[in-house]
């Protein structure tokens, strides 16, 4: 993917706006983005550089803003908007975009498997959340949601892509037809809508208020899969009292019209909406039926299981002021992403291969609307979900709307300025290509697909256990007669304390203590162990558990991490901090951020913050001075990415009592053989290489992003990673404050 290159000497317009990022704070943040502004205008700057403070709280991107950053990178922002999340500057020096898709995994494997990943920690250091997974994740970051489902996307972009690794075949079984559905056939039964779908979509009921004067049509009989259907299509006018019926079809199973019926409106006529309905002034002059003449006919030819079939059935019941409980509305039953609906015209065309409502015509014709949603609900019996799936739908809709806006816009810029419109039609239109590298060439929800390996993931009970574990250090032993109060009071210094519990089993008495934030644990291990209190030395350790017995390498790989090394953790924190910091120029040299967490029910700072530097060196300068006699405050170098600091806080505490788990000798055996077979983490580690492999490969001035997905299972769905970084980037000096 190749960014389009700025004019060379173009410059910024004067008082030009950017978008705001979120979760700013005001003042300070506002100055930032001003020396930002500065900074990208200087004609001196000669690498493209990416910022990414301006996270949410949250830190998580969603998939509309990766699809942002992707359309900024490769056509600069003469054509499209900056990305609203992040802030990439000089895109103009951008040489390549290359994005890499690491099917079947999520965060959770990324931090289960971590020393396995070893390039990618190392390498790119930017990482943020993603949401879990939707229905096609390809889809989403490229900008396509709302324009696709299922089959190949290069059909609606013929060309823009090579011609055999372009094809994407997603899944069928993430059409929402076979979400609904299922992919085996469905009786009638199945395709009714149910009361609550009827209320939903403002279908007429008995006993609603707006109902009082309908007119009930008595079929209360026992429906079964043979029950007889009838096509309905009814046509309205404008009146003084709103819309009106003018024209009633009714059509029998075989086509069969039994019943089409003029009707004169009890009101004024305002407007006889020709051009839809195909009723004028001189058609409805000698008419003299009425509503009433109507729904005492249409009573009388309804046996009593009748099922009405129709387009958008519930406006023809209330102009016709009858209910109804037997229904199946075309609209409904082909079944759209997002809560969209095909039109009836494409599904005759699309689905039938007839054509109607022709623009030659004076409106439509209500009787071949009434045989045509008839005939749609017939082939979704015959056929099934699978079959119509396998149409997909979705891709012709789109395309039709593409042609029809103005038969497609004239050039570059009016492209990108239209709502919905993908990276892939904005490549295509200037001659360039898309190319996403994934282990398959099935890109369809990345869990599911059928050339994909399923990988079992960790929940998110399991991943909260293995933090939680490696935050609760046990303390001890203590004299039954020591102050513990001032023992506490003194485990408390080192960070936040989620629970602190006396541990009496053991001889001498010993505490529980479990941390908030992995760096206070580690800390207090690294100051108290060993300690003497009242005269006692204790021990200050992690429980030993299946989870922990790695705790001492995981540490020291997590200070290593690319995110962590110019990152430090301060406890013991208060509300005037910041402003404090920011006037001390011997600390704020080469801070590029403050983190200053908050509680999330209260929303008051907490007692501790992050700090995170240019370099290590001034990372580590600036701690020996805070833990200094001036500050007095405890700390070390961080250990817990922001995006998964923020993220293992939303999870509710986990409440498994830790200890020793002894896995018994088949699992034990059984666990070996999947681990020389294909264990998730052998899997791990030969992505890792993979993507060094070719990182190393690219081009400088290269943006690569590596996005974990998530996974759906059984559990639950579990929210992906992006990893994102420029190949020899040119990092920040700016300093950056965010909460």
């Amino acid at each position: 993917m190749e960014p389009q290159r700025e004019r060379a000497g173009r410059h910024l317009k004067k008082g030009r706006k950017r978008r705001r990022g979120p979760n700013m704070l005001v003042g300070a943040a506002e100055a930032m983005r001003a020396r930002w502004e500065l900074e990208e205008s200087q004609p001196e700057a000669k690498k493209a550089r990416l910022s990414t403070i301006l996270f949410a709280e949250n830190c998580e991107v969603t998939h509309e803003q990766l699809c942002e950053l992707l359309k900024y990178a490769v056509l600069g922002n003469s054509n499209v908007s900056k990305p609203s999340w992040c802030q990439l500057f000089h895109q103009n020096q951008l040489n390549n975009v290359v994005v890499f898709v690491l099917q079947g995994m999520s965060q959770l494997h990324f931090y289960r498997f971590y020393m396995e990943f070893g390039f990618l920690r190392k390498a790119f250091t930017h990482k943020f959340r993603l949401p879990p997974p939707s229905s096609n994740f390809l889809a989403d970051i490229i900008g396509l949601q709302k324009k696709q489902t299922t089959g190949d996307l290069s059909k609606m972009v013929e060309g823009s892509l090579p011609s055999t690794s372009s094809k994407v075949s997603i899944s069928l079984q993430n059409a929402p037809i076979i979400q609904k559905y299922g992919s085996k056939k469905v009786g009638l039964t199945r395709c009714l809508l149910t009361k609550e779908e009827m209320k939903t979509f403002n279908f007429p009921l008995q006993g609603f208020p707006d109902c009082e004067n309908f007119v009930p049509t008595k079929c209360h009989g026992s429906i079964t899969d043979n029950s007889p259907l009838f096509g309905l299509d009814c046509e309205m006018c404008l009146t003084s009292k709103g819309r009106e019926l003018t024209r009633i079809s009714l059509v029998a199973e075989g086509g069969c019209c039994i019943m089409d019926e003029l009707v004169k409106p009890d009101n004024k006529v305002l407007d006889y909406l020709t051009s839809f309905s195909g009723i004028t002034k001189k058609i409805l002059n000698p008419v003299t039926t009425k509503l009433k003449d109507v729904q005492r006919q249409l009573k009388a030819l309804l046996p009593p299981d009748a099922v009405l079939v129709g387009h958008s059935l519930g406006l023809d019941l209330r102009a016709l002021k009858m209910i109804h409980p037997y229904v199946i509305d075309t609209s409904l039953l082909y079944v759209r992403e997002q809560g969209r609906r095909f039109k009836l015209k494409f599904l005759a065309k699309a689905i039938l291969g007839k054509d109607i409502q022709c623009p030659d015509r004076l409106g439509h014709d209500a009787t071949e609307d009434a045989r045509t949603t008839l005939e749609l609900a017939q082939y979704f019996l015959k056929y099934g979900p699978r079959k119509i799936a396998e149409l997909n739908l979705e891709a012709l809709a789109s395309h039709q709307e593409l042609l029809a806006a103005g038969q497609g816009p004239r050039n570059t810029a009016e492209v990108v300025q239209q709502s919905n419109t993908s990276v892939l039609e904005c490549l295509d239109l200037m001659g360039q290509k898309l190319l996403f590298l994934t282990r398959e060439a099935e890109t369809s929800e990345l869990s599911s697909s059928r050339n994909c390996q399923t990988i079992k993931c960790l929940t998110n009970k399991e991943m909260r256990s293995k933090w939680t574990e490696m935050s609760t250090v046990y303390a001890g032993p203590f004299s039954k007669n020591c102050n513990l109060r001032a023992v506490k009071r003194l485990f408390k210094s080192f960070g936040p304390v989620r629970s602190m519990s006396l541990v009496l089993e053991t001889h001498q008495p010993h505490l529980c203590i479990q941390y908030e934030v992995l760096e206070a644990a580690q800390l207090a291990i690294e100051s108290l162990d060993g300690i003497l209190v009242e005269s006692t030395c204790i021990k200050v350790q992690r429980p030993v558990t299946e989870l922990t017995l790695d705790s001492s390498t995981l540490v020291k790989e997590l200070e290593q991490d690319s995110e962590n090394r110019g990152t430090i953790y301060l406890s013991g924190v208060n509300q005037t901090f910041k402003e404090h910091l920011l006037q001390q120029s011997n600390i704020s040299l080469g801070l590029e951020a403050v983190i200053l967490p908050k509680d999330l029910k209260s929303g008051k700072q907490k007692k501790y913050c992050f700090l995170k530097f240019k370099t290590f060196g001034s990372a580590q300068r600036a701690l020996n001075i805070l833990k200094g006699k001036d500050w007095k405050l405890k700390g070390r170098h961080a250990l817990t990415p922001r995006h998964l600091h923020a993220w293992l806080r939303g999870i509710p505490p986990e409440s498994r009592t830790p200890g020793v788990r002894v896995i018994p000798p088949p699992s034990e055996q059984q666990a070996l053989q999947v681990l020389k077979v294909d264990h998730p983490k052998i899997a791990a580690w030969r992505w890792g290489r993979k993507i060094g492999k070719l990182y190393h490969s690219l081009s400088p001035g290269t943006l690569c992003l590596i996005l974990l997905p998530g996974t759906k299972s059984t559990h639950g769905s579990f929210s992906g990673l992006g990893l994102m970084g420029i190949k020899d980037e040119e990092e920040s000096t700016t300093p950056k404050i965010c909460s």
